[in-house]
């Protein structure tokens, strides 16, 4: 019984032990990220890649647009020269 006291024990000390160093390395791994995050070489970089969506937005959306319904036509035609047949 002593023995497996003596395991729970342990194995509480541990997970809390455990916990802690992990919570100690999540922070400071996020820390890291904050810092590479707040780069003004990473921060020009984004806002480049912003630029360029707004800037090319509205063309992939009449593309996507025209896509959708030359998918919605073949399949519409696909759909019915089934049923013309049956």
């Amino acid at each position: 019984m002593k023995g497996k006291i003596l395991m729970v024990v342990g194995l509480v000390l541990g997970y809390i032990l455990g916990a802690r160093a992990g919570r100690e390395r999540y922070e400071q791994i996020r820390a890291g990220a904050e810092k590479v995050w707040q780069d003004p070489r990473v921060q020009r970089q984004v806002h480049t890649v912003e630029e360029f969506v707004k800037d090319k937005a509205p063309d992939l959306t009449d593309k996507a647009t025209q896509a959708a319904k030359t998918v919605v036509t073949k399949v519409r035609d696909a759909t019915g020269s089934k049923s013309d047949g049956a």
